[in-house]
Formats: C-alpha cells, structure tokens, sequence
C-alpha cells in the first residue's frame, strides 16, 4: 500500500524522474521561466527551492552539492553568483508556478510557466515588463484618428 508516500511518480521509474528534474532544472536556471505540465512544475519546485537555498552559504561544500543535481560548472557558477544573491535575506519563495488557462493540445494536459520570483531583467520585485508597462494615452475626443 502507498500511505504517506509524497512526491508525484508521473508514470516513471526513479532513475528517469531523477534525470527529468536535473534537466528541467538546468533548463530553469539557465532561462528563469519554462513551460511544462503542472505535475511537473509543482515537483520541479521542490528541486529548485533547494539548490537556490544552498546558494545562502557560499561554501565549497554547497557548490559541491548543487553540483551533484546540475553537473554544469558554469551553471553553478551562475546560480551561486547572479541568481543567489538575489534573493539575499529571503528564506524561500525562490519560484512561482502559474497555472496556465489552455491545456496542452496533445493530449489535455494542463499547463503552467514555472519562474524565478526576481528575474534578471525584471525591475521592482520580478515582476515582468509587460505588466509594468503603461497603455499609450488615448487620443482627445476631438482629435481625428490616424489609421
């Protein structure tokens, strides 16, 4: 019986979940937002919230265990050196998983955009460009339309 069992198995043997999520990591950490299924993003999560929790004691033993999961120096150099310090002071909430509103065409599945809450790039607490940006003024009443 499976009581008290967490984690999702997503219908693969440990080996292939364990080389999912350090791919999907990389791919997280080198981009800071990707698409995926829910399942996936909610267990990706666990895995990226830990590796960004060793980057609050820079030590060689934690580069040592962040490389263990991401086998990419230079990812491990980024993730100690851009994106650790970041998120100084703060004691979790490193991701952010949004729930997309349209399945995957395929086959259904639903979809979500997992993130880093402060992104390079972003100003103003990681919120992106787009939402920050204001809408053109609109014209007077009186004015004519140029089309």
């Amino acid at each position: 019986m499976r009581h008290s069992k967490t984690g999702r198995q997503l219908g693969r043997n440990a080996s292939h979940r364990k080389a999912l999520f350090r791919n999907m990591a990389r791919s997280l950490l080198t981009f800071e937002r990707i698409r995926t299924t829910e399942a996936k993003a909610k267990e990706l999560r666990k895995v990226v919230e830990g590796l960004v929790a060793l980057t609050t004691s820079d030590t060689v033993h934690a580069r040592r265990q962040a490389y263990k999961v991401l086998e990419n120096h230079q990812l491990v150099a980024k993730l100690f050196n851009e994106i650790g310090p970041r998120f100084a002071g703060i004691q979790g909430g490193y991701t952010r998983v949004v729930k997309l509103g349209l399945p995957r065409a395929g086959d259904c599945a639903p979809l979500a955009i997992i993130e880093l809450t402060r992104r390079s790039g972003a100003a103003d607490g990681g919120k992106p460009a787009a939402v920050e940006a204001k809408a053109a003024p609109a014209p007077e009443s009186g004015a004519p339309v140029e089309a």
